[in-house]
């Protein structure tokens, strides 16, 4: 079973990152884990640059690992109270190509943050994305990493055994969602 990561940070040190270079340890051993092209060269997406130029080819890059992915992760911090601008920029973009990616396609959401909520309200608002893109969102157990700082190791390895067991019960709940939509 594939599954493609997308990390919504683009920080060097991202704790999100850490939380994803995690998840093949913590994972049933059907789970293999591919992680998503980079979205960081992606312009502000325009309507107007889509019509004249078209997609480019990280755009449809991008697109085609999530279509050729079983399921996909999607592990972001929260900006703002919300998705972070480079990933809501690459989803607007991907939203725009014909044969939508994410359509029908079991997606997992997991967010860790400095703050005490976890994400909690990135994770909303994607939801709130993945339903326009016709996505088919993972709900149980949901997994919000709060005050990340103190579950990442300065070598950015995940230490905290309380949320290694959490991811472990949701990629195991997942796994079995990404069979049953088969």
């Amino acid at each position: 079973m594939q599954i493609l990561t997308i990390c919504g940070s683009l920080r060097k040190g991202s704790f999100n990152k850490s939380i994803v270079n995690a998840l093949p340890a913590l994972a049933p051993a059907s789970m293999k884990f591919v992680e998503a092209p980079s979205f960081a060269s992606f312009p502000i997406y325009n309507a107007d640059d889509q019509n004249s130029s078209g997609f480019s080819a990280a755009i449809k890059k991008l697109a085609d690992a999530i279509r050729l992915a079983d399921g996909v992760v999607i592990v972001s911090p929260e900006y703002n109270y919300s998705v972070p601008g480079g990933l809501k920029n690459a989803l607007d973009w991907v939203s725009r190509l014909k044969e939508q990616p994410f359509a029908n396609k079991p997606v997992a959401l997991m967010s860790a943050s400095g703050g005490p909520m976890g994400g909690a309200r990135m994770q909303y608002h994607m939801r709130q994305i993945m339903v326009f893109l016709n996505a088919r969102v993972f709900n149980t157990p949901e997994v919000f990493v709060s005050t990340v700082q103190t579950k990442v190791s300065d070598k950015g390895e995940l230490n905290d055994e309380a949320t290694k067991d959490i991811i472990r019960k949701q990629l195991s709940a997942f796994q079995l969602f990404v069979e049953k939509a088969k």
